[in-house]
């Protein structure tokens, strides 16, 4: 018999909660094999087993907070039953691989025959594997409706299987029902009808943080506007060859990133942090980028940004912010950033004061690019499309002339793009 415990996963990370058992009890499992899914206060994380054996008992159901180095489930030795569990998944294997290739050929032999009737409706068959196709016929899974992260869009095995799982989870686990109750309409005293629903992990985590924030910094917000123009000019002039040479789109966050690193070497107290009485001067820089997703704002780092050219910049951030929504990201993704930019524009933002990331003493925030009649000279105005910034930072630290400096020095370059170029 042997205990699945809750593993020490940072230093930061105490308890969480389980999202969803893999497996069930009965059901044998291999040394190293997912069981369950546990939601911490910044990503989730997959639990494995340490020995072979029969899943015996569940000790916590989906929902329940459990704490690091407590018991989850038990794992019975199982010597009897790995030999068979083995050998039904080898057969299963080949019956799966046999009927992948026969359903290959019919695949094929139907493209040959009927390659006109394929041409004229080319959206009414999703992409898809054979195995993934088997699979959801079986188990009655309109294929169209399964999500996948391939780049190419093409439904893979695990993505059903994945899907299947999601659709049967409220089926499968009444506990999680008890222990998480759907939000519900109830009255209040006077009568008037609310809703009420459980804050998830990562919910209470971020308004932890951000009260923590608000009372233990002097954080002030300075502000200032850019000029957007040359960078559009720019944008325009070299995004169709960018994306040629380097396949990634070359979007505003590449350039807001390289400006902070020069700005952050011209004021290197606003990439620092304090600890106790002493001020940590960094010397390296690893750029926060905030991603919203369903479950709330995760904030991954891309790292070295001061060795990285716009591509390398560009990549990093399309493939953090799409395990961001994935919920791919390792807890490595998210620690040991030094400055953090979030872009509230996405969402049509025009002002904004973001707050700090903690330990952090600075936070770059972007806003919605509008049209703005701006006077060029004491006898023309035009239209040019403007963007608002802020930087909130740390007082404590970080004076009022040093952070107008640095906005200023963001400014100065998003709006002469050629000297960020000589800055990189």
């Amino acid at each position: 018999m042997a205990e699945v415990k809750v593993p020490e996963l940072a230093e930061s990370i105490t308890e969480g909660t389980i999202a969803q058992w893999l497996k069930k009890p009965g059901d044998y499992v291999e040394k190293g094999e997912s069981i369950c899914e546990l939601e911490t206060d910044k990503v989730n994380v997959e639990i494995m087993a340490e020995e072979s054996g029969v899943l015996q008992q569940i000790l916590a159901n989906e929902g329940d907070t459990v704490a690091v180095g407590q018991a989850i489930a038990v794992i019975g030795e199982g010597q009897a039953a790995a030999p068979a569990a083995q050998e039904e998944q080898k057969q299963q294997e080949k019956q799966k691989q046999a009927a992948a290739a026969q359903e290959t050929k019919v695949e094929t032999e139907e493209k040959r025959e009927q390659p006109a009737a394929a041409a004229s409706q080319p959206t009414q068959r999703p992409v898809a594997s054979p195995a993934a196709r088997k699979i959801a016929r079986e188990k009655g899974i309109d294929l169209t409706q399964v999500p996948t992260v391939d780049p190419l869009g093409r439904v893979r095995k695990q993505d059903v299987e994945s899907f299947a799982q999601q659709q049967s989870r409220p089926q499968a686990t009444p506990a999680a029902q008890v222990s998480q109750p759907a939000p519900s309409t109830v009255k209040q005293d006077d009568g008037k009808p609310v809703v009420r629903e459980k804050m998830s992990r990562r919910r209470q985590t971020i308004a932890k943080r951000l009260l923590e924030v608000t009372q233990s910094t002097a954080m002030l917000t300075t502000f200032n506007e850019i000029d957007m123009s040359a960078v559009i000019e720019l944008r325009k002039r070299k995004k169709d060859k960018f994306f040629e040479e380097h396949d990634v789109r070359l979007g505003f966050m590449s350039f807001f990133v390289k400006a902070a690193v020069a700005a952050l070497k011209k004021y290197p107290y606003v990439n620092a942090e304090i600890q106790g009485d002493e001020i940590i001067l960094k010397k390296y820089y690893d750029i926060g980028v905030a991603v919203s997703t369903d479950e709330g704002l995760v904030v991954p780092v891309v790292r070295d940004c001061d060795r990285k050219n716009f591509a390398e910049i560009e990549r990093d951030i399309a493939e953090l912010a799409a395990k961001a929504r994935s919920n791919k990201l390792s807890l490595s993704d998210l620690q040991g950033g030094t400055f953090t930019i979030t872009n509230g524009g996405v969402f049509g933002s025009l002002f904004s004061t973001p707050l700090l990331n903690g330990p952090q003493v600075g936070i770059l925030g972007m806003h919605a690019i509008k049209l703005r009649p701006v006077a060029v000279d004491e006898e023309r105005i035009e239209n040019r499309p403007m963007m608002y910034v802020a930087l909130s930072y740390d007082h404590r630290i970080i004076d009022g002339k040093e952070a107008v400096g640095f906005l200023k020095t963001i400014k100065d370059l998003i709006e002469n793009p050629e000297d960020l170029l000589l800055e990189s």
